[in-house]
């Protein structure tokens, strides 16, 4: 059975009497941290949040005095809960925690409290006013402040770039430990989040990106805490793994992203003229590919055989990225029948490319290599025009329906 899809974002009720906020705070062996930085964080929550509140401390399974000092902490502090797991993972503490929730807005900080909470409001706030469902303090803004050595900052900007390039993600730092997201968005994304551990935060953007739904990012400041016990390696193996599996996910269209689009929220195939500028973009891009290739394969194969196999390799491309961004299909129902729809398409383009070339050469039997590029790029955007009303009237038309249809 498909899920529904998330209702409109409504505020939360200035009025409300049960905890607005639950922020959770994964600990493991933090014997020496624990009741300064919750004593602090408390102590900031009553002076500067305006709705009541709570303070989780998620245990992962430590083995030292730190469950002794959370149950004391909890005897003096009303707004203080805890739980304890029998297993490590900071993707395991923090998805326990928040679906045991019922607060309307779930956040997360670090133990050490690496990030200044002068940003906790600024971050809480648009999931409490309903302009966003997920929200995420970054240390790559322009307007925050960060401390830390060249070695982590390094790993840190490595990290986010490499996810950029092989993902293809927006947000901007996945690993700062100060997030929040709307309960409604959490139901649904925590079944969906595979890893227990550091690539936890990770997925759950990732997929949440995906989805459309709107992620909220905070500057912040941020100090090092040079005390931290994060294996860097093994922690830096273990986001590469999950990198990989979500790329495998993302190729397969398996990526699990239904049920979680908000009513009302356009999808990305709707509307003409929102169509048209993907398309655009996505040509442009193709086009770009297409000369590349083009000049590449030339001085081995040929102008027509290196205009063919330019073509057929973007065209590929092509199909694939306009299904998914331009008409918002997703998954592997029709993929493969709609690429042999898009060959068919494909072989229109070629007929106007190689058309255009073999009237050049017969005009001039050795052309300049930028003319004769020229001619091509002229002829594969008439070939990228219709290939947009073909892919529209009818290789997505179908799918683009049923895609658009309300459910009942």
């Amino acid at each position: 059975m498909q899920m529904s899809e998330l209702p409109f974002r409504t505020p939360v009720s200035a009025h409300h009497h049960e905890p607005v906020l639950d922020v959770v705070v994964p600990v493991f062996n933090e014997e020496k941290d624990l009741e300064p930085s919750v004593r602090r964080l408390h102590a900031h929550l009553s002076e500067t949040f305006p709705y009541p509140f709570r303070i989780t401390v998620a245990d992962n399974a430590s083995t030292d005095a730190t469950p002794c000092i959370a149950a004391q902490l909890v005897a003096e502090l009303p707004e203080l809960t805890w739980l304890r797991l029998a297993e490590k993972g900071r993707g395991r503490a923090l998805h326990t925690a928040w679906s045991r929730s019922r607060a309307p807005v779930l956040a997360y900080v670090d133990v050490d409290l690496s990030t200044d909470l002068a940003a906790l409001l600024p971050l809480v706030a648009p999931l409490i006013s309903g302009h966003s469902d997920l929200a995420i303090g970054t240390r790559l803004a322009r307007g925050s402040q960060v401390v830390r050595g060249p070695k982590r900052e390094a790993i840190s900007r490595c990290y986010n770039a490499l996810l950029r390039s092989t993902l293809a993600v927006g947000f901007s730092d996945a690993q700062c430990g100060f997030k929040a997201v709307r309960r409604d968005v959490a139901e649904r994304l925590l079944p969906l989040v595979k890893d227990a551990g550091w690539f936890f935060d990770t997925e759950l953007l990732v997929i949440a990106e995906r989805a459309g739904l709107r992620i909220h990012e905070v500057p912040v400041d941020w100090v090092d805490d040079p005390d931290s016990r994060v294996d860097l390696v093994s922690t830096a193996l273990a986001d590469l793994r999950g990198i990989a599996r979500i790329g495998r996910e993302l190729a397969r269209g398996t990526l699990p992203t239904a049920g979680l689009r908000r009513t009302g929220d356009r999808s990305p195939s709707g509307g003409l003229a929102g169509q048209l500028l993907r398309f655009a973009a996505v040509g442009a891009v193709s086009s770009v590919g297409y000369v590349l290739l083009y000049v590449a394969l030339r001085p081995e194969t040929g102008g027509q055989a290196a205009n063919a196999l330019a073509l057929l390799v973007c065209a590929l491309a092509n199909t694939a990225a306009n299904r998914r961004l331009t008409f918002g299909l997703r998954g592997r129902t029709g993929a493969l029948r709609h690429q042999a729809q898009g060959l068919l398409v494909f072989t229109i383009g070629l007929a106007l490319t190689s058309g255009a070339l073999a009237l050049l050469h017969r005009a001039a039997s050795t052309p300049a290599r930028g003319t004769e590029v020229g001619v091509l790029v002229a002829a594969n955007l008439a070939a990228t025009l219709v290939r947009f009303l073909l892919f529209r009237a009818w290789v997505f038309r179908t799918a683009r329906r049923e895609a658009e249809a309300p459910a009942t």
